[in-house]
């Protein structure tokens, strides 16, 4: 089984567009990667875009060689680690060529306990698809509101799913008015867990956390009534409290977690999540703001925190790094930013950390970390060479530096025979034989 697989490009969309894969990417185009994530049947779905978008070239431009485009694309691979089918969606084309699946911000993957592939996007944007990657299943999708936009009724769900070891939904889900901001903000944890999601099936969401207590400029409008705390739609005064940003000022001053965000969760087990809370950002640097990975349990409350990351030393600003992932059969807890790849037990103590200011871990850097599978390896995706690699978690966190060891010089071999046999350009690597569906 291969444990480094490429990001492929369809031949097809590559010839359409006359992409340029030598070309630098400060000249308007880019390849970039979004998500990882294993399926119970060890299938992997790779999440990633391709865009160009060249300053001088008309936005109706009719000619595909020379106009701007953008592609979502998600490609499956079989257990062995062989593309087997690639879907292209989400495209920004001059003709307005609408998708079937739903675009938004930080998209993101999730295999749902009947293996169907969800696709989730902010504000609450869910797209469901077959597991062959063949068609859209449903949509539940919304434009989110701003404050110069009256608020159109839609069928919406979740900025993010993830799913805990008995099939529970653990979801994000966004309101207007977050920090006194004109637009739709993530702001509610909750867990689905009345029945299955599926076309024209939604379970309920029970709010269980808040970051903001008050989000401005409610109205009843805004009541949403598939995300419920304490039987009623989450809303106006009717949240969960204390939020995790009152729970967190006693610790510092109350205007350090002004416009704070939140995180993706992630399931440590059935009943116990970790969910990041991480200052704002400032355009001139961020580096020593607060962040905490705070450990919250199925009913909200905050029973911990990830321990042993200092502020300044540590920090996940650098890089914007506020991924955590779970294995929730282990109950371990990981983390990687440019200074490390930290790893924790279930009560928040670190059992490990592999400095990346060694020569040994120092190629972490270069890598993003997406996702943890059902059996228990790290998903890291490279920046650069657009490969994913899946790293064997140890039983042991006292050998995770070796496993990580071993895993990258295992990555350099069969990064070498990849090349031998995709030829990428530049580290583009163009794929012919997996099927494309255009959704």
């Amino acid at each position: 089984m291969l444990h480094t697989l490429p990001l492929p490009l369809p031949a097809s969309l590559v010839d359409h567009h006359r992409m340029d894969l030598s070309a630098l990417y400060s000249t308007g185009w880019g390849v970039t990667a979004y998500d990882a994530v294993v399926a119970p049947s060890g299938d992997t779905y790779a999440l990633y875009g391709v865009y160009r978008h060249t300053w001088n070239v008309s936005e109706d431009e009719a000619d595909p060689a020379v106009a701007n485009f953008g592609y979502r694309i998600i490609t499956r691979y079989s257990p062995e680690g062989a593309p087997l089918a690639t879907a292209l969606c989400c495209s920004s084309l001059p003709d307005g060529t609408p998708s079937a699946v739903a675009n938004g911000n930080d998209m993101t993957l999730c295999v749902l306990p009947d293996g169907t592939l969800s696709v989730n996007a902010h504000p609450d944007c869910t797209t469901l698809m077959a597991p062959d990657l063949s068609a859209v299943t449903a949509t539940y999708a919304t434009r989110g509101r701003t404050y110069s936009d009256k608020l159109v009724p839609s069928d919406h769900f979740a900025s993010s799913i993830s799913v805990t070891p008995s099939g529970r939904l653990l979801c994000v889900t966004t309101e207007y008015g977050v920090h006194r901001y004109g637009n739709s903000i993530a702001n509610i944890v909750g867990l689905a867990d009345g029945g299955a999601l599926g076309a024209g099936s939604k379970p309920s969401v029970r709010a269980i956390a808040s970051l903001d207590p008050r989000p401005a400029h409610h109205t009843e409008a805004d009541l949403r009534p598939q995300v419920l705390y304490q039987g009623e739609p989450v809303g106006l005064d009717n949240r969960p409290r204390p939020s995790l940003l009152e729970l967190l000022t006693p610790e510092t001053d109350r205007y350090r977690w002004d416009r704070s965000g939140l995180g993706r969760p992630a399931p440590l087990s059935d009943d116990l999540f970790v969910v990041p809370v991480f200052a704002r950002t400032f355009r001139g640097g961020s580096r020593g703001q607060p962040f905490v990975f705070a450990l919250l349990n199925d009913q909200g409350e905050m029973t911990g925190r990830l321990h042993g990351m200092d502020p300044w030393r540590d920090s996940p600003f650098t890089g914007f790094c506020f991924t955590v992932v779970a294995d929730p059969g282990r109950g371990h807890a990981f983390h990687l930013n440019r200074y490390g790849l930290y790893a924790w037990n279930r009560d928040g103590q670190l059992r490990a950390k592999l400095d990346t200011g060694t020569k040994t871990f120092k190629p972490l850097t270069r890598f993003t970390l997406m996702s943890c599978s059902p059996a228990g390896e790290l998903l890291l995706v490279h920046n650069k060479q657009h490969l994913i690699l899946r790293v064997p978690i140890p039983a042991d966190l006292g050998d995770l530096g070796q496993a990580v060891e071993a895993a990258l010089r295992g990555y350099a071999k069969e990064r070498t025979a990849l090349k031998k046999q995709w030829a990428p350009v530049d580290w583009h690597w163009v794929q012919e034989a997996a099927r494309v569906h255009r959704l």
